[in-house]
């Protein structure tokens, strides 16, 4: 794992109890802890229309953390670009890495992160073919590349640079990463099924270009460590209830953790989470190390990305501080 970086992605999560203002300022606190412990990078992921998730101005958030850390990377776990401008996007992001430079990532996805009618509020087109996603993205490479002799220029943006991972969950975004040759980040922590197939993937059909040479690739899981294994374990019910709303239709606050999930939920119900939780690291630090080492021996990942739906944030401080520490021996 010596060659493995650790990372962090964050939905900015809203507990019962707290507002969305603090846990904003929760999550600056966070990326404060985790850049002193090491960490690689800090991204928030896009959604929309959800009470219990605050990042859906993604960029305010990446300035946020960017303006109060000093060297960790920021950046986007995604940008959903179909809800976007690329030139909005590039001039964003341009304007970022030209006050943060050499710290800003611009990861890129296609799903909504949202319901139907909330990306249609987005402004998003539901018969969009498949095509305009790479259309996009080769227009955003553009706007922050070189972009001799066209009329539209990104200011800031133009020759920034900024790195562009693409994201997903499926066959298809890893041969579109493959085939353009950029990073590959793939979202384990709720889509795991093809995790496998989709690496294999991208690295047989990798194809140099000039922003990278060799596949480089992320993987992001649920990461819930304590001090103990029954502490994490009961830590870990508060993203089971998360889960849990999601799979019936009813999302709401992340719930403080309980004592057993037994009266919560039905067995199907159960299922239905766990199959979507299958990579998570959860316990105490010896079993969090076996846990990430047969991680990084089974997917080869250059980096692992920890997301951490954890109600109480000092506790979630801890989590990141026995993970690293795990990770590092």
């Amino acid at each position: 794992m010596m060659k493995t970086k650790l990372s962090v992605l964050d939905l900015v999560a809203v507990g019962e109890g707290y507002t969305a203002k603090q846990a904003i300022e929760n999550s600056v606190k966070l990326a404060q802890k985790v850049e002193s412990l090491g960490y690689e990078r800090y991204w928030f992921a896009e959604h929309h229309n959800s009470a219990s998730i605050a990042s859906s101005a993604t960029t305010i958030l990446i300035g946020r953390i960017a303006e109060n850390t000093e060297k960790i990377r920021v950046g986007s776990g995604g940008i959903m670009l179909p809800n976007h401008k690329p030139l909005i996007v590039a001039e964003q992001f341009g304007t970022l890495e030209t006050m943060y430079p050499d710290r800003i990532d611009l990861g890129v996805g296609r799903a909504p992160g949202t319901d139907g009618v909330t990306a249609q509020a987005l402004g998003r087109n539901p018969f969009a073919p498949p095509s305009e996603f790479p259309d996009q993205i080769d227009e955003v490479l553009t706007y922050l590349g070189e972009n001799l002799g066209a009329e539209v220029h990104a200011f800031p943006g133009e020759n920034t640079n900024v790195p562009v991972y693409i994201l997903g969950s499926s066959l298809y975004s890893a041969e579109l990463a493959a085939q353009l040759g950029l990073p590959y980040a793939f979202a384990s922590h709720f889509a795991p099924n093809y995790l496998e197939q989709a690496l294999q993937i991208y690295h047989q059909r990798f194809q140099p270009s000039q922003y990278l040479a060799e596949p480089y690739t992320i993987a992001c899981v649920n990461g819930m460590a304590a001090d103990t294994d029954e502490e994490a374990e009961k830590m870990v019910t508060s993203l089971y209830q998360y889960f849990l709303g999601i799979v019936k239709g009813k999302p709401s606050k992340l719930k403080p953790p309980v004592d057993s999930m037994k009266d919560i939920w039905t067995m199907d119900e159960r299922s239905a989470v766990m199959a979507s939780m299958r990579y998570t690291f959860i316990g105490g630090p010896e079993k969090v190390e076996k846990q990430m080492k047969a991680f990084v021996e089974m997917t080869k990942v250059d980096e692992i990305m920890i997301t951490s739906h954890i109600y109480d944030p000092e506790a979630r401080q801890k989590s990141y501080e026995i993970i690293m520490s795990a990770f590092n021996k």
